[in-house]
């Protein structure tokens, strides 16, 4: 957050800055969600849900 707020440009200062702020925005967002995801993994194979042949679930978040 302070990177974006400490940043010479904004948003609205054309091609650049739209872009920089869109791609870093969708980056943390994957991020967000792929740290959820395996974290649900963690969930499961704390719990045993996993076998050597019911594993799609892993497969499917890394």
């Amino acid at each position: 957050a302070v990177e974006y707020y400490e940043a010479p440009f904004t948003i609205a200062d054309g091609v650049y800055g739209s872009t920089f702020f869109v791609a870093t925005g969708f980056h943390g967002l994957h991020v967000i969600i792929g740290s959820s995801f395996l974290a649900v993994c963690l969930l499961r194979q704390i719990h045993f849900h996993f076998t050597s042949e019911h594993h799609f679930g892993f497969e499917a978040a890394a």
